[in-house]
């Protein structure tokens, strides 16, 4: 298989709200937009929107998103975590706290209930630094 592009696309009721979210918390810039899909871009990714009712959504699988989680890494969680519930007041469902494991980081909501836990990478501690793969 030869792969040219991989990205996640969230099924949601509120096409242009959803866009709009990641437009303004993230800086996703628009590629395509139609009232029933929107495709974006930015430096490390992209991400489509898709009405879940639409036509090209197999008739069982359009219920609201559930059990997903984005990561979008950062170079400093404090910050954003002051600016996305601080100042923008998203709703936050894990608060900013440092793991063992190499991160610190919280979790907000996004429209549509996907959840985004939003990474700054720190040293992990001496128990996790071994399970990282080296290079």
């Amino acid at each position: 298989m030869d792969v040219t592009s991989f990205y996640p696309v969230l099924m949601v009721d509120d096409v242009a709200g959803a866009a709009r979210f990641y437009r303004d918390e993230f800086g996703f810039e628009t590629t395509f937009e139609a009232d029933w899909y929107v495709s974006m871009r930015f430096a490390g990714g992209e991400l489509a929107i898709l009405d879940r009712h639409h036509e090209t959504i197999p008739e069982g699988f359009r219920e609201p998103v559930s059990g997903l989680l984005l990561n979008v890494e950062v170079t400093d969680a404090a910050t954003e975590h002051a600016r996305l519930v601080g100042e923008r007041g998203l709703a936050e469902r894990l608060s900013l706290r440092d793991e063992a494991f190499g991160q610190r980081h919280f979790i907000i909501e996004a429209p549509g209930g996907v959840l985004i836990d939003v990474i700054e990478p720190i040293e992990p501690s001496a128990e996790f630094a071994a399970a990282f793969a080296a290079g």
